[in-house]
């Protein structure tokens, strides 16, 4: 049976718009994703997945241990929960939340904040000045992972961290050693220009070998700026972690010796913008179906809703993809709609009102942002439902 036929007789009892996750798909992900790392612990992308059910059951497969979290508010209700070792991705201004963190022994344990400048540690403790019974903090240094060449003409990477070098991590780290009541646990620099950007963009050799040139000496020069940074801190600080990787750089960061532990999210659910690697290929797990409501005209059908972009820069690589039945594609006047999206191609010949077409978000974890509940689909049947972060009645982003 093929996913189409598998996921609407699945489904067959369901009403549309409605979204599943293949737990068989999901497993493959995630067992070729601990083969990439090579031995190394993978730290699980909450923004990737969020459903807490979800990240519970990821962190009970093997080679998978802690989770790194988006929101310093996230942290804390995932701590609630039980949910163990949390890095917080990015740094906080949430005085509330920062005033809960540091009045709950447990999540003080539990959660570790993402700095980059004195302005985050001043902000932590003029927000915590005067507080009775405060506990330790533990914080982690975010490094600048990008690539910089031609004298700072171009740079690729996400625009994170100022922090690039040793001496500039040092002089965080002994400000935080300074500091009472704050701790430095960690070190985290993430690669986004190599574990974010597919090196095989279809139809465009150009584009391929300028992305494959900059990746391979970005890697290198990263490589070694990293354990020199790593290895400069260690003089101030126990270290109890280095953090780096993502989804499409498992295999190469798992090699640097600096580096402890890794991160990936989006690869669990293999969104449609990470079908384009030479190195892995994942099996798409998280889909959203809508329903054909109208037939305008021939060779051409309307759904439900769709308007579904992922973050970024706006292109029509940040439209969901029309991926079941294959062959249908938008209309280049209207694209994905706000409360309905017409389809094209000769697939829409066999569609009627009533029937369903499966979508693949761009990205991972956004789809959840529009679903309540995701349908855990093992073979042909439905075997449960978890419910996302707002099916558990949390935006936090």
């Amino acid at each position: 049976m093929d996913d189409q036929r598998r996921y609407d007789h699945a489904t067959a009892h369901l009403d549309p718009p409605l979204a599943i996750l293949d737990l068989d798909a999901l497993t493959a992900n995630a067992t070729d994703m601990t083969r990439r790392a090579a031995g190394k612990p993978i730290r699980v992308a909450s923004k990737s997945l969020r459903s807490r059910p979800v990240l519970e059951h990821i962190l009970t497969l093997d080679g998978f241990s802690g989770v790194m979290a988006f929101t310093l508010p996230e942290a804390l209700w995932l701590a609630s929960t039980g949910i163990r070792d949390i890095l917080v991705g990015y740094p906080t201004t949430d005085r509330a939340a920062l005033t809960r963190l540091a009045t709950d022994p447990h999540a003080a344990r539990e959660i570790t904040l993402m700095v980059d400048r004195t302005d985050h540690l001043d902000l932590i403790e003029t927000t915590l000045h005067g507080l009775g019974g405060r506990n330790e903090l533990r914080l982690c240094i975010d490094i600048d992972a990008g690539y910089v060449a031609l004298g700072g003409g171009f740079r690729a990477g996400a625009l994170r961290s100022p922090i690039r070098d040793a001496d500039q991590a040092t002089d965080l780290a002994a400000d935080i050693a300074k500091r009472p009541g704050l701790r430095l646990a960690g070190l985290m620099a993430y690669e986004a220009q190599i574990a974010g950007v597919g090196d095989a963009p279809p139809g465009n050799p150009l584009m391929t070998r300028a992305i494959r040139w900059m990746q391979d000496r970005s890697r290198r020069e990263l490589a070694l700026r990293r354990a020199a940074i790593v290895q400069a801190v260690r003089q101030l600080a126990d270290l109890e972690f280095v953090n780096g990787g993502g989804t499409g750089s498992l295999d190469t960061t798992t090699r640097e010796k600096a580096v402890t532990e890794l991160t990936a999210g989006s690869g669990f659910y293999h969104p449609r913008l990470f079908d384009f690697y030479r190195d892995f290929t994942g099996r798409p797990a998280a889909l959203f179906a809508l329903p054909v409501v109208r037939r305008p005209g021939p060779r051409t059908v309307t759904v439900l809703g769709g308007g579904y972009p992922a973050s970024g820069a706006p292109g029509p690589d940040r439209l969901p993809q029309p991926y079941l039945p294959a062959g249908l594609r938008y209309d280049p006047r209207e694209g994905a709609g706000e409360v309905q999206t017409p389809l094209t191609g000769q697939a829409a010949e066999d569609l009627r009102p009533g029937d369903r077409v499966w979508f693949r978000h761009a990205k991972a974890g956004e789809l959840c942002e529009r679903f309540a509940t995701l349908h855990l689909v093992e073979g042909d049947r439905v075997t449960g439902q978890a419910p996302t972060y707002r099916g558990e009645g949390h935006t936090f982003l």
